[in-house]
């Protein structure tokens, strides 16, 4: 079997005062897609910013390749791509703008590769139009576009179904069973019915880990 990309081990996390998960044990393979479910209020966002190391309000352990991810956090970051709820899009910049700041630090992308990315998207046409004119699922598309020249091998997207379209819908179910079949994974929470084969899932409020 491989070995965990991420591998969480009895992690709690309270928030204002409430109790949101604990004894909460799981790891995350190359080639998987793994959905948070649970009803709201239980954390799957705050789960994600916790993996991400966007939310340092717990307890716990998490490893990144075997090795504590404390000690590996640059190795980390740089082979993590998270997307959250929020499209995290400036509206004063375009598309190709905004793709360009995302990519910022990790590796440069030339213009052409971005508006591909773009077009892939839905975006043709759009690419230079700031995405204030946009509306709020062309927005969500632009942060989307990213997925097309991810290279990292672990993706945490949070609701990235969010204000999409059936045939955007299609097309980000297909880019998730790409990256795990190219041997990445992908953690997603969302209110979709996804159901990918193979897919596994991690339940808060209930507890579990399981496969569909």
């Amino acid at each position: 079997m491989s070995e965990p990309l991420l591998q969480a081990i009895d992690l709690e996390c309270e928030r204002d005062e409430r109790l949101l998960f604990q004894n909460l044990s799981f790891s995350i393979l190359p080639g998987t897609v793994t959905r948070v479910e649970g009803p709201n209020g239980t954390g799957k966002t705050t789960l994600l910013r916790i993996l991400a190391g966007l939310n340092d309000a717990w307890s716990g352990q998490l490893l990144w390749c075997g090795e504590p991810r404390a000690r590996q956090r640059e190795s980390f970051l740089r082979n993590t791509l998270y997307i959250g709820h929020r499209p995290g899009i400036k509206p004063l910049l375009t598309p190709v703008e905004n793709l360009k700041a995302l990519m910022a630090g990790r590796r440069e992308v030339s213009d052409e590769v971005l508006v591909q990315a773009l077009a892939g998207t839905g975006l043709a046409g759009f690419e230079n139009v700031p995405c204030r004119n946009l509306s709020a699922g062309q927005q969500r598309r632009v942060a989307l576009a990213r997925l097309l020249i991810a290279d990292e091998p672990l993706w945490l997207l949070d609701e990235v179904f969010t204000a999409i379209d059936a045939d955007g819908v299609r097309a980000i179910e297909s880019m998730l069973q790409q990256r795990a079949a190219e041997g990445g994974a992908v953690l997603v929470t969302t209110h979709h019915e996804l159901q990918l084969p193979g897919m596994k899932s991690i339940t808060l409020g209930a507890g579990g880990v399981h496969e569909c």
